[in-house]
């Protein structure tokens, strides 16, 4: 069954072997998704998938991944995220 996820890169880390380590936001939650070169480790995130995710950090970019029915991810969508959260406080302002 595939089924996506929508949220925002919180913190990545990259390593001199390339590996690369995305935080992602969603649901109240971190999920920690890996690149590896070594195409043994479970949940192997693909290369330019976990790179895209990598350049959203400290944007105003949400992420959708998508993922198929075996559960590896397919692909992404990139969106500007709502400030819902300034909208309110400007609101505030008015009153």
């Amino acid at each position: 069954m595939s089924y996506s996820l929508f949220g925002q890169v919180m913190g990545v880390r990259k390593f001199t072997n390339g590996d690369i380590e995305v935080d992602f936001y969603h649901e109240d939650k971190i999920t920690e998704y890996r690149y590896s070169s070594d195409p043994s480790r479970l949940n192997n995130f693909p290369k330019e998938l976990a790179e895209t995710l990598a350049s959203t950090l400290a944007t105003n970019i949400c992420i959708e991944i998508y993922f198929g029915d075996d559960g590896n991810p397919t692909h992404v969508e990139l969106e500007e995220c709502d400030d819902d959260l300034e909208d309110d406080a400007s609101d505030e302002d008015l009153v």
